[in-house]
């Protein structure tokens, strides 16, 4: 039998298939970042600046637009691939700030069903967990590469394509 037109096996199908499996998390990582930084906007800067204020955090005006302006622009960086080694750094200070300052009084759980009225269901406050798993999909990220469809792979390919200028 030719080895060149071997069927393809499991193994080879799964091996194809890996480099895939960081895209789903980048899409809802990358646009999760985003929608946190717009919500903080459309509410407001200053009502963001204001609870900034309130937890005690120093300079809270030039804080809180970095942060909105991190989240948006992170966010989309992530969500396109681009520079996530980079732009890891500032998304996860954001997330362990609001995991200490915010989330950990509040235990682990991001989501406490207090109880379920005609309204519908009433949550409790959330906890660090929501923060942990952003952290960890970014490390993913980070060690795994952005995977196919990123722009820094087609910036790559772009750089590999240059001819060399020898002067």
């Amino acid at each position: 039998m030719n080895r060149q037109f071997a069927p393809p096996t499991i193994n080879n199908v799964r091996f194809s298939l890996e480099r895939w499996a960081v895209i789903p998390l980048r899409l809802i990582v990358g646009y999760g970042f985003m929608a946190h930084g717009y919500a903080k906007m459309a509410r407001g800067p200053v009502h963001f600046t204001d609870t900034l204020q309130a937890l005690g955090v120093p300079w809270p005006e030039i804080m809180g637009w970095a942060t909105i302006l991190i989240e948006v622009i992170g966010g989309f960086a992530v969500l396109v691939g681009a520079l996530i080694p980079l732009i890891s750094v500032p998304l996860g200070a954001i997330l362990l700030v609001a995991a200490v300052t915010v989330h950990l009084p509040y235990g682990f759980s991001s989501i406490k069903l207090q109880s379920v009225t005609k309204d519908g269901p009433q949550f409790g406050k959330p906890g660090y967990e929501t923060s942990l798993l952003y952290l960890a999909a970014l490390a993913t990220l980070v060690l795994s590469g952005p995977g196919p469809l990123a722009v820094d792979g087609l910036l790559a390919r772009t750089r590999e394509k240059r001819p060399t200028v020898h002067v």
